[in-house]
């Protein structure tokens, strides 16, 4: 059933990005899409209890799962086509790569959704630590493939993302005349922070990129009571494959004083799929045939991938148009020609999968 050519692919992509969807904030967005999808024949289309955009069609026995989200960080980007480049919060991180995934399963003839069922996921909440649509859907469909959502250039096949943690750090105590020479709380806490760069720098000697630790400071707070000193920082570390979650808590907590107290949150393991699967070797091909040269990719981000994972120990890719450099950036953007060729790529892909 090749319903392709029933919705403007363009105008569609455009719709969906005029509809704002910081991450809490998708219903809208999400309707509209079910909507699309209903307009381009898929046998199922809605809105589930975690505001996914939910789509299935094709009857066959091979389960493929084409999961993105369609939820953005906040910051206005004004939706205008200049030239061959749309311009939109979410036309690369990730509405764009979602809407791909719609057009190219709409594309495939009856032949080929005789053979696969596709179940499309546009998830919520991926860019805040909740990913509430993914751990949603996580245990409620059984793929044979996974397809997630992401830029990584319409020639580009993502097979792996770093771990991430979160971690929080306190400290309390009396407040003491300055004259003394005693740390106070807030020079505690950057002692701290000062040992875990170490440790990072020297477990990266040697590293490329994916296989560093690296650390980002996201606040500090001081407070001063009339009696008592409270500092508090907040810093994650992305975790290369070689790092497991539970390690690097591990190593923290050595580094720590007994003093302090640590929090952590936002656990998401790392995952690097293999190069040579059934999915794998399809997204070759339709990237091949559409003109393309297939490159693979690791990401030192986080995904939907690292939820979904330790779950659907299936083959597994990440894909979509876009330049992920532009992602959260005032000047996000995808060229027209690209997401039109991810659009065919991936319609032959799916196809392949099918024989």
């Amino acid at each position: 059933m090749d319903n392709g050519l029933s919705l403007d692919p363009v105008e569609f992509l455009k719709g969906a990005l005029e509809i704002p969807s910081v991450s809490g904030q998708e219903r809208a967005v999400a309707q509209y899409l079910a909507e699309g999808m209903r307009r381009l024949g898929f046998a199922k289309a809605w809105v589930d209890e975690a505001d996914n955009a939910r789509g299935q069609i094709g009857t066959g026995p091979v389960q493929v799962v084409l999961l993105g989200h369609i939820d953005t960080v906040p910051g206005e980007v004004p939706v205008r086509l200049e030239g061959q480049k749309l311009f939109g919060r979410g036309s690369v991180d990730a509405k764009g790569p979602f809407v791909t995934f719609i057009l190219a399963a709409a594309g495939l003839p009856p032949e080929v959704l005789q053979k696969l069922t596709l179940h499309l996921v546009g998830a919520t909440e991926e860019e805040v630590p909740s990913s509430k649509g993914a751990r949603y859907v996580v245990d409620k469909l059984k793929p044979d493939y996974v397809v997630i959502g992401e830029p990584s250039s319409w020639q580009g096949i993502t097979l792996g993302y770093k771990g991430r943690l979160l971690v929080r750090v306190r400290r309390e105590k009396d407040n003491f005349h300055s004259a003394h020479h005693e740390p106070n709380a807030a020079e505690e806490l950057i002692s701290y922070f000062v040992s875990i760069k170490a440790w990072a720098e020297a477990m990266n000697s040697g590293q490329g990129p994916f296989n560093q630790v690296q650390y980002n400071l996201r606040d500090f707070r001081i407070e001063h009571p009339d009696t008592r000193q409270l500092a508090e920082m907040k810093f994650d570390l992305r975790l290369p494959p070689r790092l497991s979650v539970e390690e690097a808590i591990r190593h923290l907590s050595a580094y720590a004083p007994p003093v302090l107290d640590l929090d952590f949150s936002g656990r998401e393991v790392p995952y690097v799929g293999p190069k040579d699967t059934p999915l794998t070797r399809a997204l070759r091909i339709g990237i091949r045939q559409a003109g393309g040269e297939p490159v693979f990719k690791y990401k030192t981000g986080t995904s939907d991938m690292n939820i979904v994972a330790p779950h659907w120990k299936v083959p597994m890719v990440a894909y979509g148009p876009g330049d992920s450099t532009l992602d959260h950036t005032p000047n996000e953007h995808v060229e027209i020609p690209e997401f039109l060729k991810a659009i065919e790529a991936l319609r032959i892909a799916l196809t392949r999968l099918a024989k």
